[in-house]
């Protein structure tokens, strides 16, 4: 039992420090600083469409060796929209704000993913918000202003404009919500391997064909590519898509759900901690102020969760 709880803090731990340091890695794919000739290694929908496409291929490859699933019709279309949603869509304006921002404001953007899911699951399926959760929204929304005030005002010198990059993050996250509600229930019913397969066969089959018509060849497929490139890119694929994936459930079955929520906070702070250290991100006042309001809203929105467990 004991060692059950520890393997589930590990793959926890392992999935969410994987996940925060894929932030900085995707920065640097997508600036044109990084490139060649100011050309980054490829463009918001090439990073969607790469991410895509290798992960279908993975996933369909792991389920080729595991038990067939059959999927009821009516759940493989909302698999199927709501994989779209959650990950072509969503994805797709984390890489535009990945590309517009600092990875620091948009790794803060995605802590509020306990908050803005919460205030969804209010206005959608009626759940209620109490004391401690309605604090934890204060403190978030603070900590949202503060980094929208810094951009607006030239407070914050990093990122190519950073007040668009937070707006993209927002659009992320919101899909990214609509994403979680849309296929709450049948999330529960078949195993992740069946998802994330019918999820990116069709999240593939939209943004290859898009890629290739609105931004043609990437830099990353040519003779120009660098070990850096073709690492940062094996890195996203293969351990913060696929392997993440499997890391979180892993985890489930072995700890609550509290505890695994409360873990992605680890992620801002590993991000942010590698993009200070590498200069993707300068230092300022403001940038430890908003994590903290954001940390601490996320912290106080998974504690009223628990207290109505």
């Amino acid at each position: 039992m004991k060692n059950d709880k520890f393997q589930g803090h590990a793959a926890v731990l392992l999935a969410n420090v994987i996940f925060g340091l894929a932030v900085p890695m995707s920065s640097f794919l997508l600036s044109p600083a990084s490139g060649v000739d100011g050309q980054a290694w490829m463009g918001p929908l090439g990073y969607i469409a790469t991410r895509c496409f290798f992960a279908a291929i993975i996933f369909w490859a792991i389920a080729a060796f595991l038990p067939k699933e059959k999927v009821e019709r009516k759940d493989l279309w909302v698999i199927i929209l709501g994989g779209v949603m959650g990950f072509a869509v969503s994805q797709t304006f984390t890489a535009w704000s990945l590309y517009y921002a600092n990875p620091v404001y948009f790794s803060f953007v995605g802590a509020l993913c306990p908050i803005a899911t919460m205030i969804g699951a209010w206005m959608v399926l009626g759940e209620r918000i109490n004391g401690i959760k309605t604090v934890g929204v204060i403190l978030g929304i603070l900590g949202a202003l503060l980094m929208v005030y810094m951009s607006a005002t030239g407070g914050s010198a990093d990122g190519i404009n950073n007040l668009l990059g937070i707006g993209f993050a927002l659009l992320s996250l919101l899909t990214w919500v609509i994403y979680l509600l849309i296929t709450r229930k049948v999330s529960a019913k078949y195993s992740s391997v069946t998802q994330m397969k019918w999820t990116f066969l069709a999240s593939a089959i939209i943004m290859v064909p898009l890629t290739a018509f609105m931004e043609g060849p990437q830099m990353l497929y040519t003779s120009a590519c660098t070990w850096q490139a073709a690492g940062a890119t094996a890195f996203v694929v293969l351990l913060a898509t696929v392997l993440g994936y499997f890391m979180i459930p892993y985890a489930m079955k072995r700890i609550n759900a509290t505890t695994v929520s409360t873990y992605t906070n680890l992620q801002p702070v590993v991000a942010s901690i590698v993009a200070f250290a590498i200069g993707q991100a300068i230092l300022t006042w403001d940038k430890p102020v908003a994590g903290v309001l954001v940390l601490l809203s996320a912290f106080m929105v998974t504690l009223g969760s628990k207290q109505e467990a």
